[in-house]
């Protein structure tokens, strides 16, 4: 499964996009998330700053929480640390990638860097730089995507892209983010967003000058391996 999402800042206002979802099957539960310019948004602030993303999937009566606790008579409750807006992750059905080797599965961010820039190159763009506050920003969503064992853009504690980025002390112009769960190499995850429009235009964001790359890899999840990228320019 992949995500992907798109916030510019103009004159401390962001453009804003629609998330939507597209499913895959490979053998395994992998799917799409792309975004695009869209009139349709739900607003949340960030001090001065605002962004706004859709609901991932609004249509698929997604649950609260992807982590729960079951109460004395049997009833699936929220857990109550999870901040995370209702209907914006989706979760990987129980062994769906259970036939899947992950013993190999690492990330070069150098040599991911390279495959990412020789694409950029084919379609006429400037190169990227590894950044370490979005590299930071990045692994802590992967951390946070892999605690959850869900895919979002969202984090458990509310937070979205945007937010994540500044936390870092890194004052963006532009920022955005591709996510993907279950993939076992850095390449199958880039032919994932290569093959999807909004990670596509992601990856081709004439505007980007850096980017960040995380990865967390955990076989006690259902999801197995959650990867991150988080492109962007400075004010």
């Amino acid at each position: 499964m992949v995500l992907a999402v798109l916030a510019r800042s103009v004159l401390g206002v962001l453009r804003m996009f629609r998330v939507a979802v597209a499913a895959v099957l490979m053998g395994c539960f992998v799917a799409a998330c792309s975004t695009g310019p869209s009139d349709i948004s739900a607003g949340f602030n960030g001090g001065s700053d605002q962004a706004s993303i859709t609901n991932i999937n609004p249509s698929a009566g997604l649950g609260l929480t992807s982590k729960r606790s079951r109460s004395d008579n049997g009833t699936r409750v929220a857990a109550l640390n999870d901040k995370i807006p209702a209907g914006t992750y989706e979760t990987a059905p129980k062994g769906a990638l259970a036939d899947r080797s992950y013993g190999s599965t690492r990330l070069d961010p150098e040599q991911a860097l390279t495959v990412i820039n020789e694409y950029r190159k084919q379609n006429g763009l400037k190169q990227l730089k590894l950044n370490a506050k979005l590299t930071a920003a990045a692994k802590a969503h992967s951390r946070d995507l892999s605690k959850w064992d869900r895919i979002s853009h969202y984090g458990s504690d509310g937070s979205n892209p945007w937010d994540r980025v500044k936390r870092t002390g890194y004052k963006p112009r532009l920022a955005a983010e591709n996510v993907g769960t279950g993939q076992v190499s850095f390449n199958e995850v880039m032919r994932g967003w290569k093959e999807s429009e909004g990670h596509n235009k992601n990856l081709l964001l004439a505007d980007a000058s850096e980017v960040g790359l995380g990865l967390v890899n955990d076989t006690r999840t259902e999801f197995k391996s959650f990867w991150t990228m988080v492109l962007a320019s400075r004010m």
